[in-house]
């Protein structure tokens, strides 16, 4: 059975479906998680360490009682000396009653946070530590993408899993904000070695454009899915049960996809690719790659500023409570399951050109109307129209990425998408690290405004790939 499962693509296609979807979950299960978490250690445990400050100058109050029983030495009296003493001691409980309110910020779900400066301060830093993962994954994937081309797809397949588990048992162990981005950045290196080796495997077994076509969509409704699952588990999972809890259910999931990998992939085989890759720096040097890859990052990066944003905009200005915070983006990843899936088959019959084209509008048009909406379901149009717009682009530009190397370059596969998913990275690096910034400059629609007329202006270039020419020395093999 193994020997059968090992030699069908559809087995491989499962495996990089789990491999997707468990690197997405984790992805997206901080988005919700992280902002929280560091209001309630650095903010609120700030203020906790100062409340017993204020308290501390009542001892110079205090010593009322030794002054009044001075003053009984005119008095000649033990009982004003008690008296006096009660009633300092009154007044002392008294006034210490009302400043125990301010010194505790209220929750969430009563109210508004406190600490507007705070809360725009990190906008900067979770944004840095969300796009911590992505950065790390442009730099590896050139090197992972040449790794595949020497020793295969299996064995990056299995060493990305292995990263993946690290990766996920130390955020469900970290406390502090520098264990949290050495977890991201961690998790970047894993996941280059599980998306470049997985969709470089995908498009060497299918050899037809149109079933490659249906199984990058099947591939991309992994990541879906995991984006979709992610968010509202890791809210739901840490409002109820705690932080380590959504991770050390994910590194649990982690080990069975590590076991699978063993049984269908045998990740000690070497088998390098029998003809020699194109360069990389010869595709950079491709336009229409250029294009492709250019439409990826940029629709991508509108959900990319959202992921660090829009949790600190909701709780400003909606007061949502914790576990809102990541159903918000419920709809987007529902929306983006449905459109990957849907349009991994109808790209092809529809042109992939101009669904990726339609689909660049409707992400510039979803992003524009994310800051009119007044509370959580106000979000549920444009998040679930953002989404599907972004399956409509990813589902069209991952299967044109390998029909542009099998048209104008050679057919091996893995340096192609180590640049399709560096400019998916791009979107994740630039985005968050740049949204922060741009919010506490100018504020949050602005952000909304800016990314959304830069998608919508990038559409008409799609037309380029409507029927992009092949190469001489390709017109001649063909």
């Amino acid at each position: 059975w193994l020997a059968m499962g090992r030699a069908s693509p559809r087995l491989v296609l499962v495996v990089v479906f789990v491999a997707l979807l468990l690197d997405n979950m984790l992805l997206t299960a901080v988005v919700p998680i992280v902002p929280t978490f560091l209001y309630t250690t650095e903010y609120e445990g700030a203020n906790s360490s100062l409340a017993p400050a204020q308290p501390e100058p009542m001892p110079a109050a205090w010593k009322a009682p030794s002054f009044s029983s001075m003053f009984s030495y005119f008095d000649n009296t033990t009982v004003i000396v008690s008296g006096s003493v009660n009633a300092v001691e009154v007044n002392r409980t008294e006034s210490s009653h009302p400043a125990e309110p301010p010194s505790s910020p209220p929750a969430p779900s009563r109210g508004c946070l406190e600490g507007e400066e705070f809360l725009t301060k990190e906008n900067v830093r979770v944004g840095l530590l969300f796009a911590s993962k992505a950065l790390v994954q442009l730099m590896v994937n050139p090197a992972v993408g040449l790794l595949t081309n020497r020793i295969g797809y299996h064995i990056p397949m299995f060493i990305g899993f292995t990263i993946m588990f690290l990766s996920t048992v130390m955020f469900a162990f970290s406390s502090t904000y520098t264990l949290l981005f050495t977890a991201r950045a961690l998790q970047g290196v894993g996941s280059s070695f599980s998306s470049v080796a997985g969709l470089g495997m995908l498009a060497s077994v299918y050899t037809d454009d149109s079933e490659r076509g249906s199984a990058m969509g099947i591939a991309l409704g992994g990541l879906a899915l995991g984006v979709l699952i992610g968010a509202p588990f890791g809210s739901i999972m840490y409002e109820f049960v705690g932080k380590s809890s959504p991770f050390l259910v994910l590194a649990f999931l982690a080990l069975l996809d590590g076991a699978l990998q063993l049984c269908i992939l045998q990740p000690s085989k070497i088998s390098p690719e029998s003809t020699k890759a194109t360069p990389v720096s010869t595709l950079l040097q491709d336009p229409y790659i250029l294009v492709a890859a250019g439409a990826l990052c940029f629709s991508n990066m509108g959900v990319a500023m959202l992921e660090p944003t829009l949790p600190i905009w909701m709780m400003q200005t909606m007061c949502s409570p914790q576990w809102q915070l990541g159903m918000a983006f419920l709809p987007a990843s529902i929306s983006y399951l449905i459109g990957t899936n849907l349009f991994g088959i109808l790209a092809n019959k529809m042109g992939r050109w101009l669904c990726s084209m339609i689909g660049m509008a409707v992400v510039g048009v979803s992003l524009l109307c994310v800051p009119l909406a007044q509370n959580i379901y106000g979000l549920i149009g444009p998040n679930g129209g953002l989404g599907f717009a972004i399956g409509m682009v990813d589902s069209s530009m991952m299967p044109i990425m390998a029909y542009l190397v099998d048209l104008r370059h050679t057919s091996v596969y893995g340096t192609v998408y180590a640049i399709a998913d560096v400019a998916f990275c791009m979107g994740f690096a630039i985005g968050p690290s740049l949204g922060g910034a741009i919010v506490r400059a100018i504020g949050f629609p602005w952000l909304m405004v800016i990314i959304g007329v830069v998608n919508i202006a990038y559409a008409p270039l799609c037309l380029c790939l409507r029927s992009p020419p092949a190469r001489e020395e390709k017109m001649v093999s063909l």
